[in-house]
C-alpha cells in the first residue's frame, strides 16, 4: 500500500463518481429540507403572531422541542421509530421510493422550521407595527397582509440570521450519514474504507464543504447588502 499523498485514486474512476454522487445527494436534501423549512416556518411564524393563546403555545412547544433536543436524535427517531408506527403498506411504498431521503427531508425540515421561524419572528418585530395596521385598513385580512406586506420586511431584516441558519442546514444534512444515506460524508467514509487513504479523502470532504459554505456565506452578504432597509432619518 502506497502512503504518499495522492488524490488521483479517489477523484478518479469510481471513487470518485461515488463522491460526486453523494455530493449530488447532499446538495439535493440540502435545497429540498431548505424549501420545507421556510415554508413550514412562514406558517409557525403566522400562528405564532395570530389571536390564538392555544395555537401560539402550540408553537412555542413545538420550537422549544426542536432546539433543544439534538438534531441527531430526531433524526433517528423518524428514521428508526416512526415507521414502526405506519400501516405495512405505507412502509413498503416509503422502502421502494427511499426511506432514508424521504425521513432525512421530514426531520432536518422540522428541526430547521424551528429556528428559522425565530429568525423571521425577530424580523417581524422589527417592522412598524403601522405596515399592518395600514394594511388592515386597506381591506387585507391578516395572512394577506402578513404574507403580503410584512413578510418580506421580515425577510429583508432577518437576512444575515436566515443566511447562518441556511449554512448550518446544509452541514448538518452530514447527520444523514447515521441513518445510511448516501451523501457527501457517507460516501466519503465509504470511499475511505476501500482505499485506505484517510488524509485525502476527508481533505476533499473538508474543502468541499467549506467552500461551499463560504460560497452561501458570500452570496447571502451580497444579498444583505442588495436588500437592506436603510434606517429612516
Amino acid at each position: 500500500m502506497s502512503t504518499h499523498f495522492d488524490l488521483r485514486p479517489i477523484l478518479t474512476g469510481e471513487y470518485g463518481k461515488q463522491i460526486l454522487h453523494g455530493l449530488e445527494t447532499t446538495l439535493q436534501l440540502a435545497v429540498t429540507t431548505w424549501i420545507l423549512a421556510i415554508v413550514l416556518a412562514m406558517i409557525l411564524v403566522s400562528v405564532r403572531l395570530s389571536g390564538s393563546a392555544f395555537g401560539r403555545r402550540l408553537v412555542a412547544g413545538y420550537v422549544a422541542y426542536h432546539r433543544n433536543v439534538p438534531t441527531l436524535v430526531q433524526l433517528m427517531l423518524w428514521y428508526f421509530a416512526i415507521p414502526s408506527l405506519l400501516p405495512e403498506a405505507l412502509q413498503a411504498w416509503l422502502a421502494d421510493f427511499g426511506y432514508e431521503f424521504i425521513f432525512a427531508v421530514i426531520a432536518l425540515s422540522l428541526c430547521e422550521a424551528a429556528f428559522f421561524s425565530e429568525d423571521l419572528r425577530s424580523g417581524l418585530r422589527a417592522v412598524p407595527e403601522g405596515q399592518m395596521e395600514a394594511s388592515r385598513a386597506l381591506g387585507m385580512g391578516y395572512i394577506r397582509a402578513v404574507h403580503n406586506v410584512v413578510m418580506p420586511q421580515a425577510i429583508r431584516n432577518c437576512l444575515p440570521s436566515l443566511i447562518n441558519h441556511t449554512v448550518t442546514l446544509f452541514k448538518n444534512t452530514s447527520l444523514a450519514m447515521a441513518i445510511g444515506l448516501s451523501e457527501l460524508t457517507y460516501a466519503t467514509r465509504e470511499v475511505e474504507n476501500y482505499t485506505y487513504r484517510t488524509f485525502e479523502v476527508y481533505l476533499v470532504a473538508t474543502v468541499v464543504y467549506l467552500l461551499i459554505s463560504l460560497a452561501m456565506m458570500g452570496a447571502g452578504a451580497l444579498l444583505a447588502r442588495r436588500y437592506r432597509i436603510e434606517n429612516a432619518g
